[in-house]
């Protein structure tokens, strides 16, 4: 083998593991898609029917955005049957009130936002990807906001603050050892 055929096949590698992560962020955006259009139904009041169908259409710009990314690399995505929503799924259960819904959407858009700028700070990370990480990471910043305060609001109006502050810290302990075995895995995956 010539040096031209490593270095090929060491640039086909890089192109892989980039279309697995970004698979993987792709599969977070359209489960986080789908946790909001079934929490719309639960929120009847005009401002978050208004703010949840902009968070829901952000969702699947990134999802697509993500797509969009994977295609341009020559790529088409891989579906992820153990993704991150998916493993945190398993682990949490089903939240039985809109305060749990929206603590555990807060969780998964600190994670997300998080992922994104850890990302970008990467050394060498492309310009095209790089738009891409911006363009989420704006987006999830106004994501984080309105659902906390609406979360907030509501716990207030029904006398469950504590609740709602309950919720969030079980499930950040719960996501971060989902998150940690996600990342160990990647890292696996990442050495082949």
């Amino acid at each position: 083998m010539d040096s031209s055929q490593v270095t090929e096949r060491a640039r086909m590698s890089a192109v892989d593991k980039q279309i697995l992560i970004f698979s993987v962020y792709r599969d977070a955006e359209l489960r986080g898609a789908r946790l909001l259009f079934n929490l719309i139904g639960h929120m009847k009041d005009g401002d978050s029917q208004l703010k949840m169908a902009k968070h829901l259409a952000d969702e699947t710009r990134h999802a697509w955005l993500w797509t969009r990314r994977i295609a341009d690399l020559g790529g088409t995505p891989l579906m992820l049957a153990d993704g991150y929503q998916r493993r945190l799924g398993l682990r949490i259960g089903v939240p039985k009130t809109v305060v749990e819904l929206l603590a555990l959407t807060v969780v998964v858009e600190e994670r997300a936002q998080s992922r994104y700028m850890a990302h970008a700070a990467l050394p060498n990370v492309d310009d095209e990807t790089r738009e891409v990480l911006k363009a989420v990471t704006e987006d999830e910043t106004w994501h984080l906001s309105w659902i906390e305060k609406k979360m907030r609001e509501i716990a207030r109006a029904d006398g469950v603050e504590a609740k709602a502050d309950e919720a969030i810290d079980r499930y950040r302990s719960i996501e971060r050892e989902v998150y940690a075995t996600l990342a160990a895995d990647e890292v696996e995956l990442m050495r082949t």
